[in-house]
């Protein structure tokens, strides 16, 4: 699996209001340029990805939008990988393994165990500033 992002032929970029409608729109989004790039909706990797990404976009609209007006999901893909980040400007980076007391943290075990099941990767980078972070996700077609 590639992970090499400057390598992967296929790229969009999306920026919306980090609000609830949000959600459904990268979704959509995700579903017309996997189709775009000759990815089927079918496929195995499909359903569990945007499965990820709504849970990441509503986890950017549910604790970040106070302070990140917007989100914005990069899209990526190549002939053996599928590859997304999503972005808000809150400087909290959650914890991919444990979640913090109190919080259900379900979401982003969620999304761990997908990705980990589908033999994918999951890293959280903060901006240069610190004062933003990316979830980028990766996984193998």
């Amino acid at each position: 699996m590639s992970t090499q992002w400057e390598t992967l032929p296929y790229r969009h970029v999306l920026t919306l209001p980090t609000e609830p409608s949000a959600v459904r729109t990268v979704r959509e989004t995700a579903e017309q340029v996997l189709v775009e790039w000759g990815i089927g909706l079918r496929h195995r990797a499909v359903d569990p990805a945007l499965l990820i990404l709504a849970e990441l976009v509503t986890n950017s609209v549910r604790h970040a939008a106070a302070l990140s007006p917007t989100v914005t999901v990069i899209y990526a893909a190549g002939p053996d990988c599928l590859a997304f980040a999503v972005h808000d400007r809150h400087p909290y980076q959650p914890s991919l393994y444990a979640p913090p007391a109190g919080t259900g943290g379900g979401g982003l075990g969620t999304v761990m165990e997908l990705v980990l099941g589908l033999g994918g990767t999951v890293v959280v980078r903060a901006d240069a500033d610190s004062q933003g972070k990316s979830v980028w996700i990766t996984l193998p077609l």
